[in-house]
């Protein structure tokens, strides 16, 4: 169950963030797709990706600000071991002291980020999804486990090879079809892997179940 705080919306702290959501699921994406995972989605964003399923996500004034501490005491209360902190945009935050309690807990720290903004945090692992809206910063992109390019359009192909020079060598690279277009674009993944194939291909399965 997806689960948020009904208080009074205040100013972030270091001790606190904004938070639209938090819930406990199975990541849906990427490297670590099937695991479960605790997500702790931030509100703050300033990437306005026009096709972003959680726009609800980018008004930070609209979502209440929860103390770090009880974050991490709602993610210790699952069994499983990785946090996942998305947005919105999460390093519009400082995310320092988070990361240090969340590993204080014997939790691994996951970060889903467009790499726009200054990269904070201790992470056990990094998924960089870049945006045409605001482009990352090449720090984050050197430092990414996992390169994620949203496939929109056939032009978004060039874009990922862009991208794929900035991050280092041991950044696994995956294309992912944009959810409203994945009937269109997953055949010319396809098909581009097969051509490419440092590439792998990504797929919302969260989607396909039908859970968060």
């Amino acid at each position: 169950m997806r689960e948020s705080e009904n208080s009074i919306v205040t100013e972030p702290t270091m001790d606190t963030l904004p938070l639209m959501e938090q819930f406990y699921t199975l990541q849906g994406e990427g490297a670590h797709q099937g695991k479960a995972a605790y997500f702790i989605r931030l509100a703050g964003c300033d990437v306005g990706c026009h096709w972003c399923d959680v726009k609800e996500s980018w008004d930070v004034t609209k979502h209440p600000s929860v103390s770090v501490q009880n974050l991490v005491e709602a993610a210790k209360a699952q069994p499983g071991d990785i946090v996942v902190i998305t947005g919105g945009e999460p390093l519009m935050h400082s995310l320092d002291h988070l990361c240090e309690q969340l590993q204080a807990a014997a939790l691994r720290t996951h970060l889903e980020t467009s790499g726009s903004h200054p990269l904070s945090g201790s992470w056990d692992w990094i998924c960089l999804s870049p945006k045409k809206f605001k482009m990352a910063l090449p720090e984050v992109a050197a430092v990414a486990n996992e390169l994620k390019i949203i496939v929109f359009n056939k032009s978004d192909f060039a874009w990922a090879e862009k991208y794929a020079t900035m991050v280092n060598e041991d950044c696994t690279l995956f294309l992912q079809p944009e959810w409203s277009r994945e009937a269109q674009m997953t055949p010319l993944i396809i098909d581009y892997i097969k051509q490419h194939p440092k590439w792998r291909i990504s797929l919302q399965i969260h989607k396909y179940l039908d859970i968060p």
